[in-house]
């Protein structure tokens, strides 16, 4: 049923942006189903202090109040903010926008009321974004669009509307990704790939880092993965950075929507040069940063403390970000990482000499390799890092690789994605390699090396390997079944198509000669 409205409300949506650039035209429609949530949950709140406060029964009773009396005393702002909901001005509520949709200033009507909001809300300074009066869209599209929105109230309450409110707007990311092509994936990481790092991080409670946010993804499915194990929403503080202003806004609703708390910095800002959270040492860190970037460097970070086991190369900021999370984790936390493959055995610039002092401090815990094709905007394979600075006693001195290159799927002509239970299998397999109770999937009891799948590696091997972290190097070959066909009889048949080949070769040779010949050219 969900999936039905999701894909018919993107299918409208896609109708109504013309010829308008998606990347554009994405904040338009973000934004609106933005303001729709957060009028929608205002006005069920709303409704719901009223009741109580006629409700003798409630401890907000209102005595003998007239209807005036409690519609002032429903204004007040601690009702909203007590539940962690944002006040919204009678000037910018969304029925007031909908009754306007038809008018030609409805653009500048829609950055008015986000103004209103803004002025109410200090949390969502500067977050919304203020472009509907000069959007370039065809005359009446744009409330055409507010129409449509108004079609998004689902949920009596405002849990359930928060809920899929949220995957609406998480789908239509998605697939504003795939219409942006190769510029969508600096702001989207595929659902199945966040959900492998969750799965394997288990990040059940404590601070939850992400120092390239994008659009939000990751802490989304962290705040899913905690209520669908038995805990709840606010069991993790999320901090987040993100250099891009329009991500880093589009990052901020989509949390806001969920009703999760989160720090977000001050600022957009770069990680590296004006980070925003530099005392900030977290339980877990999730991140997909971007692939193989070489503008980073800037030279006040020469000899910066991150730079723990050796300067990273300033063509290529891998291993910047890799020493990054490292830096920020508590001595008890888990990092897990999306990195291109040539980050798992490169050796130039001093990677080589970086990652092997990584390896022997023994903070590279699990390294996975993924299939290709997973991400809306390249083709380049990637792999997950884990990162711990203290491993459980028995698996120390030893880097559990997982080869998942052949678990995935195809969902498009260009794009496949993990199933939920490979990823289910991989975290079964984490879980039991570190020892921990496993509850996900079938039950895997102790850890036993898969050939073709996994393996546990002591780092004298590595070493050996000139510390080369690529799992298709140590995880061996599956084994693979005998057929059912003779070895005598496979080789009858082959040879037999061998010489067939090589009848028909000297053919050739002998019509070559000919038609030369008959040219006056012997050989």
């Amino acid at each position: 049923m969900l999936d039905d409205i999701k894909k018919t409300l993107w299918a409208t949506a896609d109708k109504l942006r013309a010829n308008m650039d998606a990347a554009e035209y994405k904040h338009l429609v973000l934004g609106l189903i933005f303001v729709k949530y957060i009028s929608d949950t205002f006005a069920a709140r709303r409704a719901e202090v009223v009741a109580r406060l006629a409700d003798p029964d409630d401890e907000y009773f209102y005595g003998d109040a007239s209807a005036e009396d409690l519609a002032a005393e429903a204004d007040d702002r601690d009702y909203y903010t007590a539940v962690n909901v944002f006040w919204v001005p009678e000037d910018a509520r969304w029925e007031s926008l909908r009754a306007q949709a038809k008018k030609p200033e409805i653009g500048k009507l829609i950055d008015e009321a986000l103004s209103l909001i803004e002025a109410e809300n200090p949390k969502l300074k500067g977050i919304l974004d203020k472009r509907y009066a000069r959007a370039q869209l065809p005359d009446g599209k744009l409330g055409e669009l507010v129409d449509l929105v108004s079609t998004m109230g689902f949920g009596e309450n405002p849990s359930s509307a928060r809920d899929v409110l949220g995957q609406v707007y998480e789908y239509f990311l998605g697939m504003f990704a795939s219409a942006e092509g190769k510029r969508g994936g600096q702001f989207y990481t595929p659902a199945s790939i966040v959900k492998t790092l969750v799965a394997v991080l288990s990040p059940h409670q404590g601070q939850v880092y992400d120092p390239c946010c994008g659009s939000g993804g990751m802490f989304v499915q962290s705040e899913r993965f905690i209520e669908a194990h038995g805990g709840k929403l606010g069991d993790v503080s999320i901090y987040g950075q993100e250099a891009n202003p329009t991500t880093w806004r589009l990052a901020a609703m989509n949390l806001a929507i969920r009703g999760i708390d989160f720090n977000l910095g001050r600022e957009p800002g770069d990680t590296f040069t004006r980070n925003q959270h530099p005392d900030l040492r977290a339980d877990f860190i999730l991140a997909n940063p971007p692939f193989n970037i070489s503008d980073w460097w800037h030279g006040s970070l020469e000899g910066d403390a991150r730079w723990q086991y050796g300067d990273p190369p300033q063509g290529n900021a891998n291993y910047a970000w890799l020493q990054h999370m490292l830096h920020h984790l508590k001595p008890s936390g888990r990092a897990g990482i999306v990195l291109a493959n040539g980050s798992m055995s490169s050796s130039q610039n001093n990677e080589g000499v970086i990652r092997a002092a990584m390896v022997e401090a023994d903070v590279v815990e699990v390294m996975i390799a993924l299939p290709g094709q997973l991400f809306f905007n390249t083709q380049i394979p990637a792999c997950l890092w884990f990162l711990v600075k203290r491993k459980p006693a028995e698996r120390k001195g030893r880097v559990l690789f997982i080869d998942a290159r052949k678990s995935s799927r195809m969902i498009s002509r260009v794009q496949c994605e993990f199933a939920d239970e490979e990823i289910e299998r991989i975290a079964a397999v984490v879980a039991a390699w570190r020892g921990e109770a496993v509850s996900v999937g079938e039950v895997v009891g102790e850890y036993a090396d898969v050939p073709g799948f996994c393996r546990s590696v002591p780092l004298a091997e590595i070493a050996q390997h000139g510390h080369v972290l690529t799992p298709g190097r140590y995880v061996g070959a599956e084994e693979v079944e005998d057929d059912d066909e003779a070895f005598a009889e496979k080789m009858s048949k082959l040879t037999e198509r061998l010489g067939e080949q090589m009848a028909k070769g000297a053919e050739l040779d002998a019509l070559i000669r000919a038609k030369l010949g008959g040219l006056g050219y012997e050989f």
